[in-house]
């Protein structure tokens, strides 16, 4: 399977891999996700509760960044800050030179469909449709390529994933592992330069796990920003930088 086959419309990294990722050298000095001082605080039936208190976080073009920490710590609530799914008590959050909190729900579902591939834990497939069909929805969603190329590049990406073969089924008949790789394909309709994972290997299998992880590790070396939510210390060690959320703040870092 070749994962680092791209397709015609992606940009070709101007710098050299360093120690087998993107480098990131002579490109814009601005991060591509950059948080300041996030706060996020939800109201509850027993009072407020600060998920987030005050988290900076900048993370660079390029780079493979994983997330860790128990469950409840706030990792999925500080994904949630930057893909726009969610917004900040306070603080400033600032992805691909674009202050999202200033876009309204119009602008920001167009941001985040030309921006953002988010890769769900468990998949979310339309079930009704098949699997080259949920590929081609963001596409159709973002008004991107022709209808002709919406169709080849949905199979050039399941090509890349090892799903080709499947592409005319429905997600029902899909195993965990080939539901989850459909999910990333999907995530990678309109070429985002970022990439979004909360939990992507967590209902695999070890082999399943590591096509999964070998495919994003290929993409930070194609010049996508990725951002990895994980439970699985092993792969966040085979990353750029792990960063570890604790009740809300980040408590630990460390660059490989």
């Amino acid at each position: 399977m070749h994962l680092l086959l791209k397709w015609k419309h992606e940009r070709v990294a101007a710098a050299q891999p360093t120690n087998g990722f993107h480098s990131n050298a002579g490109l814009a000095v601005h991060p591509m996700i950059d948080l300041r001082q996030v706060v996020k605080v939800y109201e509850t039936p027993a009072g407020p509760f600060t998920a987030l208190k005050g988290i900076d976080l900048q993370v660079e073009r390029g780079e493979f960044l994983t997330i860790v920490g128990k469950s409840g710590s706030g990792k999925s609530t500080l994904i949630n800050m930057f893909t726009g799914i969610d917004h900040p008590t306070d603080g400033e959050v600032i992805v691909a030179d674009t202050p999202i909190r200033r876009l309204n729900e119009g602008q920001m579902a167009e941001w985040r469909g030309r921006t953002m591939g988010i890769v769900f834990q468990f998949f979310q497939l339309l079930p009704t449709l098949t699997v080259i069909e949920n590929v081609m929805i963001p596409m159709d969603l973002a008004g991107m390529y022709s209808l002709s190329e919406r169709h080849a590049r949905a199979m050039h990406l399941l090509e890349q994933v090892g799903m080709a073969d499947d592409a005319h089924k429905f997600p029902v008949t899909l195993s965990v592992g080939q539901a989850q790789r459909a999910a990333i394909a999907r995530a990678l309709a309109n070429d985002p330069p970022i990439v979004v994972a909360d939990e992507p290997t967590g209902n695999l299998d070890t082999r399943n796990a590591a096509i999964v992880f070998d495919l994003f590790v290929s993409l930070a070396q194609g010049g996508k920003t990725i951002v990895m939510v994980t439970h699985d210390d092993e792969l966040a060690r085979r990353t750029q930088r792990t960063v570890t959320i604790a009740d809300g703040l980040i408590v630990d870092e460390v660059r490989r």
